[in-house]
């Protein structure tokens, strides 16, 4: 069952409440949500798994050096495996040495949004 009009402008209203009160809150959990990048979780796994073998090599052998090793090796696994990915859902490529306008982008990003938060709410008071 669709919203009517009314519940629909009240949603739009606080939706837009929400976005332009508390855009540091929004960015903030945005920022948060990361991907997985699968390549890294494999390879992170397989290095603990690796690194869990060579701990118990060293402790059969009796070379605690060995069992550091291979603990350093788990741990560099794990940290390896839990690594969100760097880009959104589709990476460009790199084309070249970063600009000094690619380096202000996320700074950029904020701006934007509170740009086309200010364009919205100007279209939704023309509106009514």
């Amino acid at each position: 069952m669709p919203l009517s009009e009314q519940e629909q402008k009240l949603l739009d209203e606080m939706e837009r409440s929400l976005y332009h009160n508390d855009a540091d809150f929004v960015s903030a959990v945005n920022a948060g949500r990361g991907r997985l990048n699968y390549g890294a979780l494999v390879l992170g796994i397989l290095l603990a798994v690796l690194g869990l073998v060579v701990v118990i090599v060293g402790v059969i052998i009796h070379l605690p050096v060995v069992g550091l090793v291979g603990f350093a090796g788990m741990f560099a696994g794990v940290l390896l495996a839990l690594r969100p990915a760097k880009g959104g859902i589709a990476q460009r490529p790199s084309s070249g040495p970063r600009t000094a306008q690619s380096a202000t982008a996320p700074a950029n990003k904020a701006h934007l949004m509170d740009r086309l938060n200010e364009r919205w709410d100007k279209r939704q008071d023309r509106d009514e």
